[in-house]
């Protein structure tokens, strides 16, 4: 079993940063895949960027495209989400998921990650 717990969300205006972070537990699988999704007031789970810690791979959705970054920790068993250039419409909670099997190419839809946090509220003002 993974344990995932996010941290680092709040309240920023417009064009600030943040930085979340999410740390895994248990059984984590670093060939696997982790990654972030959002999901603002009635709407749908998000994606928002997607890393494999083993090789460093990278995958991002086309809103959060040159402002944010993801990145691992691996001996922290850490990943994070710089997230600068901040818009009122990336508020959101924010989770942590983690996948349990390989894909060549990390995964953008939700059901296919294994494991989610408990989420992680960023807010905008405008």
């Amino acid at each position: 079993q993974v344990q995932l717990v996010e941290s680092g969300g709040g309240l920023v205006q417009a064009g600030g940063s943040l930085r979340l972070s999410c740390v895994a537990s248990g059984r984590t699988f670093s060939r696997a895949g982790m990654g972030w999704f959002r999901q603002a007031p009635g709407k749908g789970r998000e994606f928002v960027a997607a890393i494999r810690r083993s090789d460093g791979s990278t995958r991002y959705a086309d809103s959060g495209e040159g402002r944010f970054t993801i990145s691992s920790d691996n001996a922290k068993n850490t990943m994070y989400l710089q997230m600068n250039s901040l818009k009122p419409e990336d508020t959101a909670v924010y989770y942590c998921a983690a996948r349990r099997f390989v894909a060549m190419l990390l995964p953008v839809q939700p059901s296919e990650y294994t494991y989610w946090g408990q989420g992680t509220q960023v807010t905008v003002s405008s």
